[in-house]
């Protein structure tokens, strides 16, 4: 269950967007912080640390995508980008620069807090790991510090790759579908749309040098899913 002390920095340049999505998360009994540029975003996520970042891409002093960058350079607190309606340009760039979702305006209240409350949710309920540690190779999935190494160099993985990547360790040996990982991943709602799930799993496979055509770690079993190679 999601508390009620579970805070969202809210960040949008729109004042009249950013009291609207700040009053509709305080109805759900959310500690909202509000921040209307890049810089006092960055300045506000640094002193109180909140539980989420709900980011507006399109700002004049420091867009969405600077100010995801320079928070993922230190943290990986859930963000969930705020795109235009339609605009799959920015859904991709946005995910790609280390965003674990997204929300088109205009959305409803909602939706909003279904967003939020979802990813709060997914990042504070874990599958218990069947061992501590997880070894393949050159890389290794330490389950109780949540660290990854990839030989002598830790990976700086977004919670929602960890979350991927630890699902289809735990799960290694088996095929796991497409469906099946978005479920867990990011929730019933996602099934049938694959798109955060290819972003993140290119992404993933790039982070760990994997080759697509050939890869090492993450295998795609073509019209069925994807799986990990149980050690031996």
């Amino acid at each position: 269950m999601i508390t009620k002390q579970a805070s969202v920095l809210v960040v949008d340049d729109d004042i009249r967007m950013l009291r609207m999505m700040k009053r509709m998360l305080e109805l759900e009994d959310y500690q909202v912080l509000a921040a209307s540029s890049g810089e006092s975003a960055l300045k506000t996520f640094e002193k109180e640390t909140p539980d989420l970042v709900l980011l507006d891409i399109m700002m004049p002093d420091m867009d969405g995508y600077s100010v995801c960058q320079r928070i993922r350079e230190f943290s990986q607190i859930p963000i969930i980008m705020v795109t235009a309606k339609g605009n799959e340009k920015e859904k991709v760039e946005g995910l790609d620069i280390g965003a674990d979702d997204y929300v088109t305006k205009p959305f409803s209240a909602s939706e909003l807090a279904a967003r939020v409350r979802a990813m709060l949710r997914r990042i504070r309920t874990q599958d218990e790991p069947p061992e501590p540690v997880f070894h393949y190779s050159d890389l290794m999935i330490d389950f109780t510090s949540h660290r990854v190494m990839l030989g002598n160099n830790e990976l700086n993985l977004t919670s929602t790759e960890y979350r991927l990547l630890s699902y289809m360790s735990c799960n290694a040996g088996r095929v796991v579908t497409p469906n099946q990982l978005l479920d867990k991943i990011w929730g019933g709602e996602y099934v049938g749309d694959p798109h955060l799930l290819q972003v993140n799993i290119a992404r993933l496979r790039q982070k760990l040098g994997d080759n697509a055509k050939r890869p090492t770690y993450i295998m795609t079993r073509p019209g069925i899913g994807y799986m990990m190679i149980k050690p031996a």
